[in-house]
């Protein structure tokens, strides 16, 4: 299985890594390395992640990358990481 990135779930996570590299690059590489080693581990285990605790309903699952969350979707083409926030964001029904 291959992992892909939505438009949107790029987007995000490009921005999440500029807002973190205006403070501290340092750690903005860091949490960039630490979120590609955890990502990696999806075609291995895509239903390692749990499912929404706010909507378990849907067939999202979610990877933490403290403190970021990323969302993805397990489909037939690939895991699609369809969008990345900060965990103090709350999320609208996606």
């Amino acid at each position: 299985m291959k992992l892909l990135f939505t438009p949107l779930g790029r987007e995000q996570f490009l921005a999440a890594l500029a807002y973190i590299h205006r403070d501290n690059p340092v750690a903005a590489k860091a949490f960039r390395k630490k979120a590609e080693k955890v990502l990696k581990r999806l075609p291995t285990f895509p239903h390692s992640g749990r499912f929404l605790p706010e909507f378990p309903d849907l067939p999202y699952r979610e990877i933490i990358v403290a403190p970021y969350r990323f969302f993805y979707l397990v489909t037939q083409t690939g895991i699609w990481v369809v969008a990345v926030w900060h965990s103090a964001q709350l999320p609208d029904e996606p």
